[in-house]
């Protein structure tokens, strides 16, 4: 363990120090990681699920999301039709990684098809499926998970049609190992995420500072955009568009509809005005997802009135409470119904719809919560917790300010990691508002 994670540390400096990496850097930090993960990680998620055989099979442009996560970096799609299959002998303790296509997918997946031999692709598939004799064949359909459901119907029909009737019965959802391998964190790539967190935590410093902002001038599409351009420039991609967003005195509070689309428009950024955003970044194969919010000081004020820091402290506080009902079994859906009603107990006006974070921003795993789905989410959020896992906490709470005449919704969201020691944020979370100058109160 510790040759490995000092391995890690050391391939993983130049990030670690905000210098985003080269393109050829960057396939070797994306191969290496992928190793670990079919060589380290995926015997053990085959063994959990039962599963001994997962056949992934998609086609060029039409990717199953699974997929996706496993081709190597020199691989931006599929290849015609690509058919891999994990054969996992757990008695021999060996996992075969195998590819029915011309050539090697990588260095982790050997070729296991002579065209020559054998023209027909799914033909030779079978051939694999019955030297192998598994007593399951998982498939990526799903009925919860989009993201396990990526076997497309042709493909499906194909492959059932060429496979012997007395195979058909061993045909199982791969749902439990694809949602396992999309949500299962290894430590290499948890300390890259805990540096890609702190890269958008600074992003959004700047973005909520007057190096951007100047009060009664500048727009919250202007910041939208300079986000966007800001993470282009460094070479990276967002994974959504981001929002800004205002409250302010005299402004109504809109309806969770309205907040949770991009109806609001641009507004020009007052002094006084309370500043939410929303905001991912995707890089080597992680995604973060974020959501902050700061105060424009007024002429004479040198922090945020009382009453607003007081009603942000209502939204650590509300994070404190969801986080500590994590444990491991748990569905999404007992975390949600048991925080909410904590959250009711200690006077708090709460929304919870905390995801699952990591290959992709709004990814598979438990869900716990929707903004619309306060009741529990049948389905994704009856799926349990699983340690080394990844989430977006994200929530709100509405706090009345009697100096506004109104409520404020406080909303946050901070990536947070479950693990065998408990829940802990992968990088530090938000305590205090942002404070953006203005001209005169800078003076």
């Amino acid at each position: 363990m510790k040759k490995i994670l000092l391995a890690t540390i050391i391939l993983f400096t130049a990030f670690a120090q905000s210098q985003v990496l080269d393109e050829r850097e960057r396939s070797k930090v994306n191969d290496q990681i992928l190793a670990d993960r079919f060589n380290n990680l995926l015997p053990k998620l085959m063994d959990r699920s039962g599963i001994d055989m997962w056949v992934v099979i998609s086609r060029e442009y039409n990717e199953d999301p699974v997929l996706r996560t496993m081709l190597p970096s020199t691989w931006l799609n599929a290849r015609r039709r690509t058919i891999l299959v994990f054969n996992r002998d757990k008695e021999a303790d060996s996992l075969e990684k195998l590819a029915i296509a011309r050539y090697n997918i990588g260095d982790n997946i050997v070729s296991a098809w002579d065209k020559e031999k054998e023209p027909n692709q799914w033909k030779a598939l079978i051939d694999i499926i019955k030297e192998r004799n598994p007593s399951k064949i998982a498939l990526n359909f799903s009925d919860n998970f989009g993201i396990a459901d990526g076997l497309a119907k042709t493909d499906f029909e194909q492959f059932k049609a060429a496979l012997p009737g007395e195979y058909h019965d061993r045909i199982v959802s791969a749902e439990d190992l694809a949602v396992g391998w999309i949500e299962t964190r290894t430590l290499r790539e948890m300390v890259l995420f805990s540096d890609l967190v702190e890269l958008t935590h600074e992003i959004i410093a700047e973005a909520f500072s007057t190096l951007v902002i100047q009060p009664g001038v500048t727009t919250t599409d202007d910041v939208v955009w300079w986000l966007r351009q800001k993470v282009t420039d460094m070479g990276m991609e967002t994974w959504f568009h981001p929002t800004v967003d205002i409250q302010r005195s005299n402004e109504e509070l809109v309806d969770h509809i309205t907040a949770f689309s991009n109806e609001n428009g641009s507004s020009v950024i007052l002094p006084g005005d309370l500043i939410h955003c929303d905001f991912g970044i995707s890089y080597l194969n992680l995604n973060t997802d974020c959501q902050q919010m700061a105060y424009v000081l007024k002429d004479g004020e040198n922090k945020a009135p009382v009453f607003l820091e007081k009603a942000f402290s209502k939204g650590n506080l509300l994070q404190d409470i969801l986080t500590s009902n994590f444990k491991t079994g748990l569905t999404g859906n007992e975390i949600l119904k048991k925080s909410l009603k904590e959250a009711k107990e200690q006077g708090l006006k709460a929304s919870i719809y905390t995801h699952p974070l990591g290959l992709y921003g709004h990814s598979a795993g438990p869900t716990i919560g929707m903004w619309d789905q306060q009741g529990g989410v049948p389905g994704p959020g009856d799926y349990p917790l699983y340690e080394n896992t990844a989430y977006a906490i994200e929530l709100n709470t509405e706090v009345n300010i009697p100096e506004w005449e109104k409520s404020v919704r406080i909303m946050l969201e901070e990536a947070g990691f479950w693990g065998e020691d408990g829940f802990r944020y992968v990088n530090k979370r938000q305590r205090d508002l942002r404070l953006i100058p203005s001209e005169k109160a800078e003076n």
